[in-house]
């Protein structure tokens, strides 16, 4: 697969960019399992804080599983540890979210975002991530509204859910 990884960008980047949402990055050595993981192998995990992360592990996913963090709500948020729970529409924002923060990472951006959540596998009604972002995602973006997550520009807001 063509996605990019976490060994593939400067690591200030998104160090600065999550440290804003209260996360740390605590980086695993390669070919060690990554604590938190739900699905695993290079996929990043989460257990309170902290992001569990690997040279290998995607970008989308480092972003994803933040975005859990900051979408979930707190009480959630305090036994977090590895199952970031949570209902259909809150993973829809989860994704949402994740492609605004992509603009945040240089290397990456929103169209780079959008291509590798196509090439891991993300499925959506309208066949890509794109069609979904442009014509699809009202909701998740409704949602990220109502939760102070982002502002109308869709902006976030640099808070977490409360």
């Amino acid at each position: 697969m063509s996605v990019l990884f976490c060994r593939d960008i400067d690591m200030l980047n998104l160090q600065h960019l999550l440290s804003r949402f209260g996360l740390s990055i605590l980086f695993v050595d390669d070919k060690q399992a990554i604590p938190g993981s739900w699905f695993g192998d290079s996929e990043a995990g989460l257990i309170g804080n902290n992001l569990y992360i690997r040279q290998d592990t995607p970008v989308h996913s480092a972003l994803h599983e933040s975005c859990h963090f900051i979408c979930m709500d707190q009480q959630r948020r305090e036994h977090l540890h590895t199952n970031v729970g949570g209902d259909y529409d809150e993973e829809n924002a989860v994704c949402y979210l994740q492609i605004l923060l992509a603009d945040f990472i240089p290397e990456m951006k929103q169209a780079r975002m959008l291509s590798d959540m196509d090439e891991w596998g993300y499925t959506f009604r309208l066949g890509s991530s794109r069609a979904w972002f442009e014509q699809d995602a009202e909701d998740a973006l409704a949602w990220l509204l109502e939760h102070q997550l982002i502002d109308q520009q869709q902006k976030p807001l640099w808070r977490i859910r409360h």
